[in-house]
């Protein structure tokens, strides 16, 4: 049981820091005024990519890139994707081209696509090899908010000729934070710990400054860890704070671990049945179903409210 709680509280912080930190780089992405192509974007890594005309074939280096590619109708077009891409189903069917740091260069060459497309822990190294090789790269990430990700998607849009399709993900996405948001105005808020690592390798939970504790706000409750900075929590505090509600992965058997593990089954939102398992995808990854993410995590809290 130690073994199988270590693995997954190890793949659990892999996805979580792999996905919630692009909010470090407040540079952001900006599109030329030109209209169509060919066009020149200067990217998050600050360098100006011309894109002389509609890519037809696209390789996504990152999960959120990917569910915006299909979420703004082009899935058609990607060849290659991550190990980590797994979302929509039908991208198992699209080669992988290996790790978000570590990507297979070769393959990429191989697939010869007109542009590939990365976000967050994109190493420059494996850029430089690719421009090297001929193969146009643009980064797009903006800053760890939903304001920063209706940029990436509107950005990902213009450059995928999808303006329209963007547009209409990010008004959707819209509406559904202004109707959680109506919500659960003025209801009473639950202290909440969202649970990202716990046991032999530590306790890890969204403190005050990351986004998913934005969220948990945006959802009508106050983040329990809002005394701290950094992923890293103490054991001693969560048993004292003892939390009205935890929230972890509902991938890897978290639940189970959590209900066994040292100090968290005596925890009363354990005990009283208010330890809720989520897709962390969607409050991770920084793409097109965060608004779904928000949404799912407001119904926990509050379901009263969505009935």
């Amino acid at each position: 049981m130690i073994k199988r709680n270590l693995k997954s509280i190890l793949l659990i912080m892999a996805m979580l820091f792999a996905f919630a930190g692009c909010g470090k780089n407040t540079e952001k992405s900006e599109l030329s005024k030109s209209e169509g192509y060919p066009m020149t974007i200067v990217d998050s890594y600050e360098r100006e990519v011309v894109i002389e005309e509609e890519p037809q074939t696209v390789v996504s280096v990152a999960p959120n890139i990917t569910e915006s590619i299909y979420a703004i109708g082009a899935g058609d077009k990607l060849i290659g994707r991550t190990d980590y891409c797994d979302y929509p189903v039908e991208v198992s069917d699209v080669e992988s081209v290996g790790s978000l740091t570590d990507p297979s260069i070769e393959k990429m060459v191989e697939l010869d696509p007109d542009i590939v497309v990365a976000s967050t822990h994109f190493q420059k190294e494996v850029l430089e090899k690719l421009e090297e090789a001929g193969i146009k790269v643009v980064v797009l990430y903006g800053e760890e908010s939903f304001e920063g990700v209706y940029e990436t998607i509107d950005k990902l849009g213009k450059v995928m000729n999808r303006e329209a399709n963007a547009q209409e993900v990010v008004d959707g996405m819209k509406a559904k934070v202004e109707d959680v948001k109506s919500k659960v105005e003025g209801l009473e808020k639950p202290s909440v710990y969202y649970v990202v690592g716990y046991g032999e390798s530590g306790d890890f939970t969204a403190t005050k400054e990351t986004f998913i504790a934005q969220m948990i706000e945006m959802a009508g409750g106050t983040n329990a860890a809002d005394d701290a900075e950094g992923w890293k929590y103490s054991l001693e505090k969560l048993v004292e704070k003892d939390p009205d509600v935890l929230v972890c992965s509902k991938y890897f058997d978290s639940k189970a671990g959590i209900e066994s593990a040292n100090g968290y089954s005596d925890l009363r939102a354990v005990k009283e049945g208010k330890l809720y398992e989520i897709d962390n995808n969607k409050l991770d990854r920084q793409g097109p179903r965060l608004a779904d993410g928000l949404e799912e995590l407001a119904e926990l809290l509050h379901p009263e409210a969505f009935k």
